[in-house]
């Protein structure tokens, strides 16, 4: 057996490389490199990083994740992470879920133990006064979500962009997407706690329409919240793939209503929750195709 030929198809299909395993390139090296890592772990010392392999090693990087982080000359740079891999994101306010500060999610997710490619990207609304109200709501349900924005532009990463999380609602939405929950409570009645306690009140949205239906009033998201959900499009753009593209209505406008394609599980791009079924309205007033186009 060609053993650089299978390493390489291995990584091609599964998702790793070799720094995984302290090597530079597909050679004797990397073979050697696994054969020493398998022994260590009990396995076929064959050289070839297979499925078993892959998941072993897969296992030990996401229980010390914080260790590959890479080494840069800005001790502010921030990054988000996608099965195992760290991708820098251009927002100074980021923080992992292994960091003392960060949110982990322990429940209402799926772990991958291969791979996967996430196709579309689903915008979400907490109707929480924080996100870490939102984290504890999430747990508490057995739910969970990948990132979460704060009423400070603060994103949390709640887990890799490789693991299944439970947003979205059936069971092929969450296979093949990502998800975010902005903070933001709705309901105007809130705004005495915002000015109290972030400091200013919430624009009010008075025009959204949502399933050809005009909304009440309600509050909207801080300039910041806006500035780190472009940030975050970016960056997992650049990671996963997913394009930068929105459904759109007969007009061009951003679609205000349920995606046939998106519902399908067959688009790809960034969507609002309301794209996918009609019994959601977040995120109504959200110009998604206007923020992709600042993007």
């Amino acid at each position: 057996m060609d053993k650089y030929f299978y390493n390489e198809a291995s990584a091609a299909k599964l998702g790793w490389d070799p720094t995984w395993f302290d090597c530079i390139k597909f050679n004797d090296d990397l073979i050697e490199s696994i054969e020493k890592y398998q022994k260590s772990k009990g396995l076929t010392d064959d050289g070839l990083c297979g499925p078993g392999t892959y998941r072993r090693i897969y296992t030990d990087r996401q229980e010390s994740i914080e260790e590959f982080r890479p080494n840069t000359n800005n001790n502010k740079e921030s990054f988000i992470i996608y099965n195992s891999e760290y991708f820098d994101i251009k927002w100074p306010k980021v923080k992992l879920w292994f960091e003392g500060d960060g949110f982990r999610m322990r429940k209402g997710f799926k772990r991958m133990s291969v791979k996967r490619d996430p196709s579309f990207f689903v915008c979400h609304w907490d109707v929480c006064l924080s996100s870490e109200s939102c984290y504890r709501v999430l747990n508490n349900r057995g739910l969970s979500v990948h990132f979460l924005i704060d009423n400070d532009g603060t994103i949390y990463q709640t887990m890799d962009m490789n693991d299944v999380a439970y947003h979205a609602g059936s069971r092929t939405w969450n296979n093949k997407s990502l998800g975010v929950e902005i903070s933001n409570a709705y309901y105007p009645k809130h705004q005495a706690w915002y000015k109290r306690n972030v400091g200013e009140e919430r624009p009010l949205i008075t025009d959204a329409v949502v399933h050809g239906k005009k909304l009440d009033p309600f509050t909207g998201f801080y300039p910041e919240q806006l500035g780190a959900l472009k940030a975050l499009m970016k960056a997992v753009n650049k990671a996963t793939g997913i394009p930068l593209q929105t459904p759109l209505d007969r007009s061009k406008g951003t679609n205000t209503t349920v995606s046939k394609k998106a519902a399908s599980g067959r688009f790809e791009g960034f969507i609002s929750h309301y794209h996918l079924t009609n019994r959601k309205i977040d995120c109504a007033g959200l110009d998604l195709k206007k923020l992709l186009k600042d993007v």
